[in-house]
């Protein structure tokens, strides 16, 4: 294949519907994965794409997808498979805003863990595009619910992921239930034997494309990540606003909703800052990075969308305060300081469900991150008093002091103070929006499993038994939610829904007791408010939790009714149950998402 150059969207022959949505998002020339994969798609042809993530590779299948599709004909024409939940969401995402100016078009997310419902009102309303994982793409394809008849595309994303997660039976009955005449689009990262077979078993004469991404790496920015737990998120970025050394600040989220409501708690807390996203007009736009330009503003907490292009030389720091899924996206953002050979700080929040990300980042950036280390209250207290005694150096050496000598000198005489008593309440007056010496904060880092994803072994003779839960290190309660065995529940489906819709970490969910009508579920006993309100609304199995506090047992004693599980291992809920051995289920681990 003969590798074409300065091409941009503009030559590949998009329908201007899509090339509009590309072009609004800032994106002119395609990567090279989009530039080999693009035009044979769009002539029909089966494609075998190799390329790390962070090449591109979703808008390389999802435009041509889109192009060939008919909006209009309210039947499943593109099926997406893809190793996880998060990913189905972002695939899902992705192509609903490439194809936003498509008149009509339909795009659905499937997987295990949410409720049947909704998926079936929207299969019966008709879609277009359908993206899943494969256990629940089978329920439905079983079911009768799914009708893959008019299937012309089909995409396997990440597909030695999925094979890694053990879905390799599921695919190959996947693939022997579509029709024969559908387009197949197939990308990895790399290129098992099991990929080859499905490439010679399901794929018709391919064009085979095989992209060696370059290094990225970012010179003048220092950069870290910070291992924090969910519910410490927002206070480990106060506190990092509070004791790291910045010019201005930009920080970066995934949605317009949470730029607004970040920027609101940090005015609220007395910060300089605002909001930059693409609900915005553009004279606000414009208004907002004007007063970071000129000091008016310290902090804009923005989108990727709208932060593109930022250039403010103020901006000495960049926070990663939602870790993006797509490690090009991590580029663009710390770029946004270090800029023209100034030195610039990026530091990226990291939850332990996003260790993942944070590896391909790494991976893909060719760039090992350093551990982020808060400075203690020594160092800011330190730091703070060699600012102060500079400021007064430079009121030494630049002003007439004269007239207020003369102030003090007439204080003293008319009080009768110590001078030094005098010196001290005036930089006490000096210093009143600003304590030097900050207290120490609790540790908020989330335990570190290590590179690899594990934690660290303990000690010989400090092992736990054999069989029992590993202790969290948080107080826990018992909770009630009105989901029981009745209902088809397992405790897999309690696990996967707390643990993605509240952010936990699977350590914090303990004991799990079914009963007929309900279960029990030890959860930390200070869930916030606003997690615990939205719990309540959490549907499993088609029931809301409406969680509450366990009171104990209520018109009778529960004996006999209830099992217990430990919270050991999270069961796959996107997936029916297999012969296969348990070593070989897969995890549930959310995976990047490239443009």
């Amino acid at each position: 294949m003969t590798e074409q150059v300065n091409l941009t969207f503009n030559d590949l022959g998009l329908p201007d519907a899509i090339l509009k949505a590309v072009l609004e998002l800032g994106y002119e020339t395609p990567s090279p994965i989009q530039l080999a994969a693009i035009p044979p798609m769009m002539a029909g042809k089966d494609i075998l794409g190799q390329a790390q993530t962070g090449t591109g590779k979703t808008a390389a299948f999802s435009l041509p997808l889109l192009a060939n599709l008919e909006p209009e004909v309210r039947t499943v024409q593109a099926l997406v498979l893809a190793p996880t939940r998060e990913l189905a969401q972002q695939v899902a995402e992705a192509i609903e805003t490439y194809g936003k100016y498509l008149k009509g078009l339909r795009v659905l997310s499937i997987y295990g863990g949410a409720a049947f419902g909704p998926q079936l009102r929207a299969l019966e309303r008709g879609v277009n595009v359908v993206v899943g994982t494969p256990g629940r793409i089978m329920d439905h394809l079983r079911r009768g619910t799914l009708k893959l008849d008019d299937l012309r595309t089909l995409v396997l994303d990440e597909a030695d992921e999925m094979l890694r997660m053990g879905f390799q039976e599921d695919v190959e009955w996947i693939m022997g239930h579509v029709p024969d005449t559908r387009q197949t689009a197939l990308l990895s990262a790399t290129m098992p034997p099991f990929i080859r077979k499905l490439v010679d078993n399901y794929l018709e004469d391919p064009e085979r494309i095989q992209i060696t991404p370059k290094k990225q790496t970012v010179e003048t920015v220092q950069q870290s990540y910070w291992l924090v737990s969910h519910h410490h998120k927002l206070d480990a970025f106060g506190h990092l606003l509070d004791r790291v050394e910045y010019d201005a600040a930009i920080c970066f989220v995934r949605t317009r909703d949470a730029a607004d409501e970040l920027a609101n708690t940090l005015r609220a807390r007395g910060h300089a800052a605002s909001s930059l996203h693409g609900d915005m007009q553009q004279r606000e736009r414009d208004r907002a990075v004007d007063a970071l330009k000129n000091g008016d503003l310290d902090i804009i907490i923005a989108t990727d969308v709208a932060a593109r292009g930022l250039d403010v030389p103020r901006i000495s720091l960049v926070v990663n305060y939602d870790i993006p899924t797509d490690p090009e996206a991590y580029v663009h953002r710390i770029g946004r300081t270090g800029r023209a050979g100034r030195e610039g700080q990026a530091i990226l929040l990291v939850t332990p469900r996003e260790r993942r990300l944070l590896q391909t980042i790494e991976r893909v950036t060719s760039q090992r991150l350093d551990v982020f280390k808060l400075p203690s209250a020594d160092e800011v207290g330190n730091r703070r008093v060699a600012a102060l005694f500079s400021q007064i150096d430079q009121q030494l050496e630049k002003q007439d002091l004269s007239f207020y000598l003369q102030l003090v000198n007439q204080f003293l005489g008319e009080r009768g103070n110590d001078p030094d008593l005098l010196a001290s309440a005036l930089l006490s007056l000096l210093q009143k929006e600003e304590d030097l010496r900050p207290k120490e904060v609790p540790n908020l880092s989330a335990p570190d499993r290590g590179r690899d994803g594990r934690r660290d072994r303990p000690e010989r003779g400090e092992r736990p038994e054999r069989g029992r839960r590993r202790e969290s290190d948080v107080p826990m309660a018992s909770y009630r939610v009105e989901v029981g065995r009745q209902h088809g529940v397992k405790p897999g489906n309690l696990v996967g829904a707390i643990a993605n819709e509240a952010g936990l970490e699977s350590r914090y969910i303990g004991n799990i007791r079914l009963n007929d009508g309900f279960s029990l579920v030890d959860l930390p006993a200070d869930v916030p408010a606003d997690i615990f309100n939205h719990l309540k609304k959490v549907r499993v199995c088609g029931v809301p939790l409406n969680i509450s506090r366990d009171t104990g047992p209520a018109g009778g004693d529960r004996s006999g009714r209830s099992r217990s599980y430990r919270n050991d291992r999270s069961e796959r809920s996107d997936r029916p149950r297999t012969d296969r051995p348990r070593g070989d289920r897969p995890q549930r681990t959310p995976r990047p998402r490239d443009f």
